[in-house]
C-alpha cells in the first residue's frame, strides 16, 4: 500500500513574470516500510518536495496524498494544514528547545494535542527506551553529544506514531565518523520499526545506505529512479552516472560503432566502451568508477598506458592519479586504487568494456 503519492507536482518560487520554478513536474511514490532518498546537487528541488510534503510550502499544481487522505489539490485549490498531516519531521538543525529536558522535548507536541499526562508519559518513555536514550530523559540538550540530540529530534518525531517520517539531511551536523555509526543506526531504526520515511539528503553514499530506492532530482525533475544498486550499476544518464560514486570522465572521439559496443580514442590510448544514453554522436564522455580500473605494469587487454603523477594514502588503500603531460598541467587524469604506492614511472590502465560507459 501507498502511504504517500505526489502527482505532477508544480512549485514556483515567487509570482509573475519573475516566477522561479523549483518542482516541474514531479511523481512519487512511498510504499508502506520502504525508505525512499531525495538525492541531488544543491537547487535540484529536492528540500523543496520534502517541505511541500510536509505542508511548509504551498504547490502550483499537482496533488499530494498521504495513505488515502489527500492534502493537496491544486485543481480544487484545496490545501491541508501542516499540523492535521500526521507526520513525523526531523530538521537538519534538530530545532530542540535549549530550556527543555529530552523527555519535555519529546512531548511537546503531544502536550499540544491535549493528551492526557499518563499516555504522554507512557508514549515519551517506549520512544526513548527504542532509540537508547531512557536514562538520558532529564539531560538537556547541551549535555548530550551531536549524536544524542539527532536520536532525540528523531524520537520527538516518532512519538506521535506517524504514518510517514519525514528527514531533512538528517546527518548533516555530524562529523565523519559519528555519520557512518548513525547511518547505520538509522538505517537498523526504520527497519526494526518498519518506518515509512522520505528523507533529503546531498551523500551519495548516505542514500545508498540508507534507501531502499533512491529519487535523483536534477533541476526540479526525477532525473532517474530505482534501487541503490540499480542508480550504482546501471545509469541511465550521464547526469545520474557522474553524480553517483567516485568516477573518472573521460573526452573521447568515437572510431568505430559496433551495436553497443564503441570504440573510443582518450587520451593515452583507444578503448572499447559500452553504449549508454543513446546514440553518442561523434564525440562521447566515457564514464569508468575508480574501482573499476586496473592498474598494470605490462600492456593489458582494452588499457590505455598514462605515467603516473602522484599517490595518496587513503588508510586501506591508494588513490593514484596518473597523468599525461607536465607537472602544471590542466588536463584531467584518470584515478584508480591501488594496495601499495606505486613507484614513478608508467602503467597501463585497464578499463573493462562493460564497466566503460560512453554517452
Amino acid at each position: 500500500m501507498s502511504e504517500l503519492t505526489v502527482n505532477d507536482l508544480h512549485l514556483d518560487y515567487g509570482s509573475g513574470a519573475g516566477a522561479n520554478p523549483i518542482l516541474k513536474g514531479v511523481s512519487m511514490q512511498l510504499q508502506r516500510g520502504e525508505v525512499v532518498a531525495l538525492l541531488g546537487p544543491s537547487g535540484s528541488g529536492k528540500t523543496t518536495l520534502l517541505r511541500a510534503v510536509a505542508g511548509l510550502e504551498s504547490p502550483k499544481a499537482g496533488a499530494i496524498d498521504i495513505a488515502e487522505r489527500r492534502v493537496f489539490d491544486g485543481a480544487r485549490n484545496y490545501e491541508m494544514p501542516a499540523e492535521e498531516r500526521n507526520l513525523g519531521l526531523v530538521f537538519q538543525s534538530y530545532a530542540l528547545w535549549p530550556h527543555k529536558t529530552v523527555f519535555d522535548n519529546v512531548a511537546y507536541g503531544l502536550k499540544l494535542r491535549k493528551m492526557g499526562g499518563s499516555e504522554i508519559a507512557e508514549r515519551v518513555r517506549t520512544v526513548l527506551s527504542q532509540l537508547g536514550l531512557g536514562h538520558l530523559g532529564e539531560r538537556f540538550p547541551h549535555q548530550l553529544s551531536g549524536g544524542q540530540q539527532q536520536r532525540v529530534a528523531i524520537a520527538r518525531a516518532l512519538v506521535y506514531n506517524p504514518q510517514v517520517i519525514l528527514l531533512d539531511e538528517p546527518l548533516s551536523n555530524l562529523d565523519a565518523k559519528l555519520r557512518e555509526e548513525a547511518r547505520a543506526f538509522l538505517r537498523e531504526l526504520i527497519v526494526r520499526l518498519g518506518l515509512s520515511a522520505l528523507m533529503v539528503t546531498h551523500d551519495q553514499g548516505e542514500a545508498m545506505a540508507i534507501s531502499d530506492r533512491i529519487l535523483l532530482l536534477n533541476n526540479g525533475r526525477i532525473e532517474q529512479q530505482g534501487t541503490p544498486q540499480s542508480m550504482y550499476q546501471t545509469p541511465d544518464t550521464l547526469f545520474t552516472a557522474e553524480f553517483m560514486g567516485s568516477n573518472n570522465r573521460l573526452k573521447g572521439r568515437v572510431l568505430q560503432r559496433d551495436g553497443q559496443r564503441v570504440t573510443l580514442q582518450v587520451e593515452g590510448g583507444t578503448v572499447v566502451a559500452s553504449a549508454r544514453g543513446g546514440d553518442t554522436g561523434n564525440e562521447a564522455i566515457g564514464i569508468i568508477r575508480l574501482e573499476q580500473v586496473r592498474i598494470s605494469d605490462h600492456q593489458t587487454d582494452n588499457a590505455i598506458r598514462l605515467p603516473l603523477s602522484t599517490c595518496m594514502y587513503l588508510g586501506d588503500r591508494w588513490e593514484c592519479l596518473f597523468k599525461a603531460g607536465s607537472a602544471d598541467s590542466t588536463t584531467v587524469g584518470l584515478r584508480a586504487y591501488a594496495p601499495h604506492k606505486l613507484e614513478q614511472g608508467e602503467y597501463w590502465l585497464a578499463l573493462p568494456e562493460q564497466a566503460l560507459w560512453a554517452f
